[in-house]
């Protein structure tokens, strides 16, 4: 008779690594997008550029979101003087104080009111005025513009500086009868 043994051993070994998410954030940024063309429509130029969202716009941001306080849905577009390679930004800028940069007034009227459409709800989620977009009338003689920058009011120095920079490419020249045509893109992306 014959005896047969058998042995069998299984070993099973997993493991995880996961980075939890308990560090949850947010990211916020935003982008112009300036196209020029002169007095008869013709296209001249166009640029797109990310800003510097200022330490005002953040704490403006919860304060309203999570207090409550104060809360404006008025936008506006301004621009900024050339020459932009001497211009500096700071997260410590505010509209009322901004040393390393000038604001340009040379169009008609006060700043131009960014109208802002419905924010998508992916991650990130994106709103824009690019359904009206904030057109600028340039008068007077030929002059560099810098770049650009978002407020919360038309004019003056008493509201909120949300973000500013300047053109990706330096100094854009505009001649007077050109139209500034300026599309502000904001996005906040969960971290």
């Amino acid at each position: 008779m014959s005896i047969e043994v058998s042995k069998a051993q299984d070993v099973v070994t997993a493991a995880s690594i996961a980075r939890p998410r308990s560090d949850g954030g947010v990211k916020a940024g935003g982008v112009f997008t300036v196209v020029c063309c002169d007095e008869d429509g013709n296209f001249k130029w166009t640029d797109t550029f990310h800003n510097l969202v200022v330490n005002q716009a953040l704490q403006d941001m919860n304060v309203k979101y999570f207090s409550g306080v104060g809360y404006t849905a008025a936008w506006y577009l301004g621009l900024i003087n050339g020459p932009g390679a001497s211009n500096t930004y700071a997260a410590v800028d505010t509209l009322a104080s901004h040393v390393g940069w000038v604001e340009n007034t040379s169009y008609t009227g006060t700043r131009k009111q960014a109208v802002f459409g419905s924010a998508t709800t992916a991650d990130p989620s994106v709103i824009d005025n690019s359904g009206a977009p904030a057109v600028f009338n340039i008068v007077g003689g030929s002059q560099a513009i810098g770049g650009a920058f978002l407020t919360s009011v038309a004019s003056g120095t008493s509201g909120i500086l949300f973000s500013a920079n300047n053109f990706s490419g330096g100094d854009k020249l505009v001649s007077g009868g050109d139209t500034l045509t300026v599309t502000y893109t904001f996005s906040l992306d969960a971290a």
